[in-house]
């Protein structure tokens, strides 16, 4: 196998494995390339603002292992107006580089994507940020993201503006089975 196709493997095995052991809900974990995973839903779930006609509710985070580079944030998001709108980037001082990002399976195959134009939240809809999913990736960690702890992270979105938020970090998953 080429070194150039080598690389992007090992960097997708590895985030899943970090994410299987960092996992907070029992559905399939962003990067868990579908491992089966049981946890207690999360103890806070708190961060919630009203932006014009977007609301973010159900806001946190995963508690990180000390070193690990990457982290996952989740959210709910609502546009309750007529017209359609979007999150355009989600900042944070403990994160060098915050994503966007999408999971999806594509047969038996993990793909995870940045959204670089954003994610759409149409009028009237309700999206939900969760594992196996959308999802906040932040990526190059300054500090670990310890339980009981908030992130903040602001959020722009395309015409409700801008907001800033305390995402609650709860426990990492415990781990049944692979």
């Amino acid at each position: 196998m080429k070194r150039s196709i080598l690389f992007p493997i090992l960097a997708i095995a590895v985030a899943g494995l970090i994410y299987v052991f960092s996992s907070q809900n029992g559905a399939m974990d962003d990067h868990s390339m579908g491992h089966d995973m049981t946890a207690a839903k999360p103890e806070r779930v708190s961060a919630q603002a009203t932006l014009g006609d977007v609301t973010v509710s159900n806001g946190w985070t995963k508690a990180t292992l000390p070193g690990q580079p990457v982290g996952g944030g989740f959210v709910t998001l609502e546009n309750k107006g007529a017209s359609d709108d979007a999150l355009l980037r989600v900042t944070s001082r403990v994160s060098k580089n915050v994503q966007i990002h999408e999971m999806a399976m594509d047969g038996d195959v993990m793909k995870m994507r940045e959204l670089v134009d954003g994610l759409a939240l149409p009028a009237g809809t309700k999206v939900e940020m969760k594992s196996g999913g959308f999802h906040i990736m932040f990526m190059d960690l300054s500090e670990a993201f310890k339980e009981g702890d908030a992130i903040p992270v602001t959020m722009t979105f395309a015409k409700a503006g801008e907001v800033t938020l305390d995402l609650p970090v709860n426990a990492r998953a415990r781990i049944n089975q692979f």
